[in-house]
């Protein structure tokens, strides 16, 4: 679609989403290198719309009646981030509308282009926390009016505003602890279908969309994904009646859900296929994979699947895993031999581990490990409640959580309490490193660009996150001590058990200090370890070599931890103090 030249990807709050636009033939993007706004029209030609380099923008709205673009813009000053509103009009001129808050987001427009609604929310909360809904008429020259507070609060997340095609706006909010559908007309809010499910996500990016409106025989009708019990369902609610009714699908992981008349859209997965471009045909009710992320012929004998758990914890409290146990059709454990186990602390924390066909973790149930996918508390999915707990607890609970899940397999006889590792990226990085510093389960570990010193990451982080961690552990400088007492940095002395590192170059969520830091600081302890930096790899690993590259060093390093011999030709690893 675009020269090879552009990429169409926005760094506003750092992650990005909703990049671009098409309208009537012609795309509105964002080009990744200098993040200006370029229009592609039909005759395959390239201008640019926005002349500031250090300006960021998403979520474009086309107003072809006012001849305007409304977007998210985030200007990165010397000494600050600003966030807004604007409106760009024919001579390329940007015109703040809305400012004052900390973070903008869900721009969306009214049918007849006489209303915008959005969200907006202030540090220390994310918008998870406390998005609020609002709506303003928008005058002819595209300047807002009449500005309402529409929802949202302290204590309540609101999640994708849309206008249904009668003008009325819908939105999903958790003030009765789980992500529900509201709408809002003549000044009232009316529940839709309360249900202890969630139909919202955390908006870590643009765009993210769990529904949409299908209409027919003149009736209004919500084509959703809600999560429930560890994983996604389809459905489609009577608006009118108030009824709900499930769509019968192998599908267990659904996302980006978008309805064009009577076809339905969607990415979906399950624990046996591989992430794909679905179609729904609502007049027929059939299913249709469009594109598949990637054609696999696997057998189902190297196929592990899944099974969804509850597990005590502590407190009186429960928290949830997905375990997968050891399959290859090839090879079969000894008697009464048990596998090792590896669990894995998501990153967020404020995120979800789902139960689809993941090669990663296939990687290692194919060659004898057993894997636990832990939704720790403060894991979505699971209500509001269950996500702040994690609130003022962040390398406590989901520490516990991730201990606790491993003790409850090791009880259930399925792993060898000998042979327990962790794993885990970012804010999983840093869950791994607190359980191999400050408990004494698991024997190795491995971190993916962790956060190991905690107030560094406070002073280093991107202004998105700025204050996430003052949520998960207290405010700064006031709750400094807190920082201390969780950075593993701090505690080195504790440790006791190898850890392998790994750093992307150029992230700029956890700067590789962090990991450079540990692995000096494991170094001087004499402890076996490894550190692979990456060059121009940011947070997350994207290149498919290097993806290659880490998990089969990590299988090299815990190769060398248990002693046993790789079945896989794999190229070795530095590590230090290994005897």
């Amino acid at each position: 679609m675009l020269d090879k030249k552009f990429n169409a990807r926005t760094k506003v709050h750092e992650y990005g989403g909703l990049s671009f636009v098409v309208n009537k033939g012609e795309i509105y993007f964002s080009d990744f290198v200098d993040q200006r706004i370029y229009k592609k029209n039909k005759k395959d030609k390239y201008f640019p719309i926005t002349d500031v380099a250090t300006d960021r923008y998403a979520n474009f709205i086309i107003d072809e009646t006012k001849n305007l673009i409304f977007a998210v813009q985030e200007e990165h000053l010397e000494n600050e981030v600003i966030n807004s509103i604007v409106k760009i009009d024919e001579n390329q001129k940007v015109t703040k509308i809305a400012q004052g808050y900390d973070f903008y987001s869900s721009l969306v427009i009214s049918p007849d282009n006489k209303k915008l609604a959005f969200l907006a929310w202030n540090h220390p909360d994310m918008p998870w926390d406390a998005a609020e809904l609002w709506l303003a008429d928008i005058e002819d020259n595209g300047n807002l009016k009449n500005l309402k507070l529409v929802a949202g609060s302290k204590n309540e997340s609101i999640f994708q505003p849309r206008f249904s095609k009668n003008g009325t706006l819908y939105f999903v909010s958790d003030k009765t602890n789980f992500w529900n559908f509201y709408k809002y007309s003549n000044e009232t809010i009316e529940p839709i279908y309360p249900m202890d499910a969630e139909f919202g996500l955390p908006l870590w990016v643009f765009g993210m969309s769990t529904y949409d409106f299908y209409y027919d025989n003149g009736r209004t009708y919500i084509v959703c994904t809600y999560n429930k019990d560890g994983f996604d369902h389809l459905a489609i609610i009577d608006v009118e009646n108030k009824k709900l009714d499930d769509i019968k699908t192998e599908f267990t992981y659904i996302s980006n859900l978008v309805v064009k008349e009577s076809q339905v859209l969607f990415i979906g997965a399950s624990a046996s296929k591989t992430t794909s471009i679905v179609s729904l045909d609502l007049k027929a009710k059939e299913f249709e994979v469009l594109k598949k992320s990637r054609v696999l012929n696997i057998d189902s004998g190297y196929i592990s699947m899944p099974e969804y758990l509850e597990f005590p914890t502590e407190n009186n409290k429960t928290a949830y895993m997905i375990y997968y146990p050891p399959k290859n059709r090839d090879f079969s454990a000894k008697k009464n031999e048990k596998p090792p186990l590896i669990v894995k602390s998501h990153g967020g924390p404020t995120a979800q581990s789902v139960a689809i066909l993941n090669l990663e973790i296939q990687y290692w149930t194919s060659r004898g490990f057993a894997f636990a996918d832990v939704n720790y508390s403060g894991s979505t999915g699971y209500g509001r409640e269950y996500r702040q707990r994690l609130y003022g607890n962040w390398g406590i609970l989901d520490v516990d959580d991730c201990a606790n899940a491993a003790m409850y397999l090791t009880k259930k006889n399925l792993v060898d309490e000998n042979k327990l590792i962790i794993r885990g990226g970012s804010a999983g990085g840093y869950t791994t490193l607190a359980a191999l510093t400050f408990r004494d389960i698991f024997k190795v570990g491995a971190s993916y660009y962790g956060i190991s010193d905690l107030e560094a990451f406070h002073s280093d982080t991107h202004k998105f996150e700025a204050k996430y961690d003052e949520k998960l552990l207290g405010k700064y400088p006031e709750e400094k001590q807190v920082y201390f007492d969780r950075s593993p940095i701090n505690f080195i002395d504790q440790l006791s058990c190898p850890i392998i590192l790994f750093q992307g170059e150029d992230d700029k969520i956890v700067p590789p200090n962090q990991a450079k830091l540990m692995f000096d600081a494991l170094n001087k302890k004499k402890l076996p370890t490894a550190y692979l930096l990456f060059e121009k790899e940011g947070h997350g690993f994207r290149s498919a070599e290097n993806i290659q590259k880490a998990i089969d060093s990590e299988l090299y390093f815990y190769s060398k931890i248990f002693d046993f011999e790789l079945s896989d030709e794999i190229e070795p690893i530095t590590i230090q103090n290994l005897k």
